[in-house]
């Protein structure tokens, strides 16, 4: 661990499972980006591909750490993180590409309030550079039953960038393929949770982030481009499994009492019929995978509760700011509103 005296104000932490041909693209411009209080680091989580030879090799001025056992996405940064002194984490995916300025403005606006602790660029997609990515886009909120949503993409429908987002704004959670975040208030609510594996563990940090009275923000004046779907591809059954099992974990973790009782309930419900919708499309695996998420969540309840009481500590004047008192799936697949503008919010 570094000395006080070198302390780094920045760590840029890229994680990376069997990703060097992703490195071999995505390293430069990270460190042609640096800013004078920055240092790079790459977490190799046990590849299988040369990783780690080729950082070392090819990137001497890069920080490697090495794990020698994959345990999971959010693992990488569990075993990682500890070993890293800064003041700020950025934690960025191999697989996202950074532009010219994309530091600065965040630094400088969580500089400027202590009360944040979490803050994303605006996330663009690497293969058509003129719209919003998937995860994160131009900011991210969650409705009335615990359904993420962004600034930029709406259930399936994901818009063009045409600046129509480009304000600094204060939301629910931030995108884990790129967040800057305060080391110390990242290990003071415990880091990331290891139980979620991969999916939704960006969004469950977010909640205990604002549980704990901090703010989470979106800085578009910072951008990167996102590959996504790297490690477990979108629409597949790995993904949708760990995202229904994942979000309903989230809501006992982290949903205050009042809302806890009757959240759940509605969201077994809204889950098979989006379970139903799936079969009569012609998706019976989809189906499946939301059955095993509903079958593995009921049969670890007790041990999520616990999870609950543990998270729960750290609740301290909760911030609710970015929470839709609306239901945006009845907004987008009844009443057709496709855009995050069209909510009237």
């Amino acid at each position: 661990m570094s000395s006080i005296q070198d302390r780094p104000k920045l760590a840029v932490v890229v994680l990376s499972y069997n990703g060097k041909e992703l490195l071999r693209k995505f390293l430069p411009p990270i460190l042609a980006t640096r800013t004078p209080y920055t240092k790079v680091y790459v977490v190799d989580n046990a590849s299988i591909d040369g990783t780690f030879d080729f950082v070392k090799n090819e990137f001497p001025e890069i920080e490697l750490i090495r794990l020698e056992i994959n345990r999971g996405f959010t693992n990488g940064y569990v075993e990682s993180l500890p070993m890293i002194d800064a003041e700020y984490y950025a934690l960025v995916s191999s697989d996202v590409e950074v532009s010219k300025g994309w530091i600065e403005p965040i630094i400088n606006l969580m500089d400027s309030d202590r009360k944040i602790g979490i803050c994303q660029p605006k996330i663009k997609s690497y293969n058509d550079k003129t719209s919003f990515e998937y995860s994160g886009a131009a900011g991210a909120y969650m409705d009335m039953f615990g359904y993420p949503f962004c600034r930029g993409r709406l259930f399936f429908t994901v818009e063009q960038d045409l600046g129509q987002y480009n304000d600094n704004k204060e939301v629910f959670w931030c995108s884990g393929a790129c967040m800057f975040i305060k080391s110390e208030v990242y290990h003071s609510i415990g880091g990331f949770d290891n139980e979620y594996y991969a999916h939704m563990e960006d969004i469950d940090l977010s909640w205990r982030v604002k549980n704990a009275g901090y703010k989470v923000m979106v800085c578009p004046q910072a951008e990167v481009f996102h590959v996504g779907g790297h490690i477990i591809s979108y629409g597949s059954p790995a993904k949708v499994f760990r995202n229904y099992k994942n979000g309903l974990i989230m809501l006992v973790k982290n949903l205050p009492f009042n809302e806890l009782w009757w959240i759940i309930p509605s969201r077994f419900v809204l889950d098979g019929i989006a379970g139903l919708r799936a079969l009569l499309q012609g998706n019976p695996k989809e189906t499946k995978a939301i059955l095993h998420a509903h079958w593995e969540f009921y049969m670890g309840l007790r041990h999520w509760l616990r999870k609950r009481k543990e998270a729960q500590k750290s609740v301290n004047n909760p911030n609710r700011v970015g929470w839709f008192q609306r239901s945006v799936v009845l907004a987008y697949f009844i009443k057709g509103k496709q855009k995050y503008s069209d909510l009237g919010w």
